[in-house]
């Protein structure tokens, strides 16, 4: 125990400065950065975590440290490192950062899942003799001992009391008179209990993938930080690539973290990992539950997981000895966080951690983002194209068909055109399988006025209410106000003339489908019908295994499924992402039309794509049908530049969120007006406007962006003006650096 006085300095969750404690004597030599503590702060006592240890502090008489959090160095070090890096970068409070890389489950107390497990504390034949004198006198006693008899090493209470039908009354009896013992045990909450996997090889790696494979290998071995980008076509065989890797990994004693978009964290993806690997693995995602992700968080800092599959926030997993970090599908926008500060993007965090960690960073997808592949033009990255599909089969054709003309020649809107109904049909007869993708759920997209032009609205946001034939209800997709049942007079100038239903969702599509095709097996896959847990698991098994003929689905089944029997892709509508007012609506286009047309094909037949659009020329349209990311990139790159947009320059959103429209936005014209003073004149300020959704949840939200050549000046710039205190408590201030979205 140091003799000297020590000090800590901590950071009170959610604030953006530290403050200093005394460290008494008795915590000196367990006090480490990163662990929780209990302050007291005024007339009661807050949490905090430790930021530093030092010798001096930076006033007079500091409190003490009351205690230790019971949950002690939550965040590892490496991980407190990011978190400072974090923090600076999307400019949020370090204690901010530092909850949101906890899982709320651990910032409540809460406990490890405890359960009694029931041991026998006499030989065999003595309780076999045993249960022979109680079967007259106590049946019950004799039954809880037949059951025990059967379980050599013992059973948990819960399973006894289940298995021999009884209370707890004969099990406290033969444990008073010394025949069984009980014991309290922690029990570790999984999503992967109780599942089997049938075990898989590695595959033998083509010239392409045994290049990006040696690559990696020898920086693995080479303990070094490098960033890897893997580009290659839908079905190329990325996932092996990975897999091997991970196994090297495994081998040098490291441990990796997979991270997967959350739409593509399916239970193929979780399978291919658990039939590869026999070591244990955590799986993370917002479906398991507080209490699995409460036993994953800690199994994962004791050391008992080798590797962790998870959404965006898995990256913050207290991973120790990290040797790899994977990023499929690293173009998708769910990586980003951009609701909440800190504004991060996983895919960014995940190359950090890898460079204070030295580890090596995976990152894959058939349409990389623009930021990524440029990084591998200016040797930032080591690139590697994986240019044909691992397996046999040949990317699929795809076919554009202009709806225009199908329009025309059935004088009405129409959702199917000739020739994919043409394919469908064919399909069904050979016993094959189709996937058609519609990105909107719901029956139709809103309801019109035909007298006033009107949509019925949500009363707290600023959009269009969706109708929901199956719950016969008007429903916000953005709040969850409903109308139920619709109303039949408009609810904006009165009129009595019957209102009309316009637009079409995957569950009209389902219905229409089965219209046309009365013997059809049909699965429709969207947050409707996977809400809950371990439906989506179920759909996708039953599609897996023949069980329907057509998937209809929205962005969900889109990316991260192999099923060899889709032979036919249909994009019910290409031109919705196309019609964005935002400068990365190109982008997002191209990459989920290629990664839909990605699904077919993927066994033994030849597979086929159908694009249904009304602007059929369209550049995007035509990359996408060709599967040209390099020809979309050098477009794209070009027309950035021009208007020097990311990746050649950063972009920050400004947002304010009121209640008073009014106030709101002059509040954010005020900040805007400070910020020009703060920033280099070759930096540029956009007006302020509503965002894309003006009102959500009764909340107003007004923003800004500001375009410029590096952050560092946008970010000294947006701090000054908030300590200039210009905006009062009330209002909500945030700030994204390159938002994804410039336009919601």
């Amino acid at each position: 125990m140091s003799s000297k006085k020590l000090y800590a300095s901590v950071i009170l969750d959610s604030l953006d400065k530290s403050f200093d404690y005394y460290i008494p004597k008795d915590l000196q030599d367990l006090l480490t950065p990163g662990m929780r503590v209990v302050v007291p702060v005024r007339n009661t006592t807050r949490k905090g975590f430790v930021s530093e240890i030092k010798e001096t502090a930076s006033f007079k008489d500091p409190k003490p440290i009351l205690s230790i959090d019971a949950e002690k160095s939550l965040i590892t070090k490496p991980l407190f490192d990011l978190a400072l890096w974090i923090s600076k970068y999307y400019i949020t409070p370090i204690g901010k950062v530092l909850t949101s890389i906890l899982p709320a489950s651990l910032r409540k107390t809460k406990k490890h899942k405890e359960q009694y497990f029931v041991r026998k504390k006499i030989t065999q034949e003595e309780m076999r003799q045993l249960i022979v004198n109680l079967l007259s006198k106590s049946p019950e006693q004799a039954r809880v001992l037949e059951v025990i008899l059967k379980s050599e090493k013992g059973i948990l209470l819960t399973e006894l009391l289940e298995k021999a039908d009884v209370s707890k009354s004969p099990i406290n009896t033969l444990v008073k008179n010394g025949v069984l013992e009980i014991e309290r045990v922690v029990i570790g909450r999984s999503p992967l209990s109780n599942e089997d996997y049938f075990k898989t090889r590695p595959k033998k790696l083509n010239p392409d993938q045994e290049e990006a494979f040696s690559a990696i290998k020898s920086d693995l071995e080479k303990e070094a930080f490098k960033v890897h980008l893997i580009h290659g076509v839908t079905g190329s065989g990325k996932t092996e690539v990975y897999m091997q890797a991970i196994d090297v990994a495994l081998k040098l004693k490291k441990r990796a973290i997979i991270l997967v978009p959350e739409i593509s964290l399916t239970p193929q993806t979780i399978e291919r990992f658990k039939s590869r690997f026999d070591v244990p693995i955590a799986i993370l995602h917002h479906q398991i539950s507080d209490g699995e992700r409460f036993d994953a968080w800690h199994g994962i800092k004791e050391g008992k997981f080798d590797i962790v599959i998870g959404a965006r926030s898995a990256v913050f997993s207290p991973v120790q000895n990290l040797g790899l970090i994977i990023v499929d599908e690293e173009h998708e926008s769910s990586y980003k966080q951009s609701e909440e500060m800190p504004c991060y993007h996983a895919r960014d965090v995940a190359c950090m951690r890898g460079k204070l960690e030295k580890a090596v960073v995976i990152l894959g997808s058939a349409t990389p983002s623009l930021e990524s592949y440029r990084n591998s033009e200016l040797n930032k990255y080591h690139l590697s194209e994986l240019k044909l599909r691992a397996e046999v089969s040949d990317l699929p054709t795809v076919h554009v068909i202009d709806m225009k003309h199908e329009y025309a020649k059935k004088k009405q809107f129409t959702l199917f055109s000739e020739l994919l109904l043409d394919k469908i049909a064919n399909g069904i007869k050979r016993g094959e399988q189709s996937l058609l993708f519609l990105n909107r759920r719901g029956y139709h997209s809103f309801q019109m006025c035909l007298s006033c032009g009107k949509s019925t609205e949500c009363k707290h946001c600023d959009t269009a209410l969706t109708f929901h034939k199956t719950q016969n209800a008007l429903v916000c997709h953005l709040c969850g106000y409903r109308i139920e049942p619709p109303p039949k007079a408009c609810l904006f100038c009165g009129s009595q003339d019957p209102l009309r239903f316009k637009g079409a969702g995957t569950e009209l599509v389902e219905k229409q489908l089965y219209a046309l095709f009365p013997e059809v097996r049909i699965i429709r896959l969207d947050a409707d019908t996977t809400k809950h847990k371990g439906s989506q698991r179920k759909l996708l098994k039953e599609f897996a295994t023949g069980k329907a003929d057509i998937l209809v689905g929205t962005q969900m089944i889109a990316k991260g499924l192999h099923f060899p029997e889709v032979t036919l892709v249909g994009v019910l509508n290409c031109d919705a992402n196309l019609n964005i007012p935002d400068f990365r609506s190109h982008e997002t286009a191209f990459q989920i039309l290629t990664q839909v047309a990605g699904r077919a094909g993927r066994g033994r037949f030849k597979g086929e794509v159908i694009f249904q659009t009304c602007i059929p020329d369209h550049e995007v349209i035509q990359f996408a049908k060709n599967q040209d990311y390099k020809s979309f990139y050098n477009y794209e790159k070009e027309v950035r530049n021009l208007f020097q947009f990311p990746p050649f320059t950063t972009l920050a959103k400004i947002r304010l969120t009121g209640t008073d429209e009014k106030k709101t936005e002059g509040l954010l014209q005020r900040f805007r007006e400070e910020m020009i003073s703060h920033l280099p004149s070759d930096y540029v300020l956009y007006p302020v406007l509503p965002s894309g959704h003006a009102k959500v949840k009764d909340n107003f939200y007004f923003q800004f962006l500001v375009k410029g050549q590096s952050p560092v000046p946008m970010q000294k710039a947006f701090l000054a003006c908030k300590e200039a205190k210009l905006i009062p408590s009330a209002f909500r201030l945030h700030i994204d650096i390159n938002p994804l979205n410039t336009f919601f």
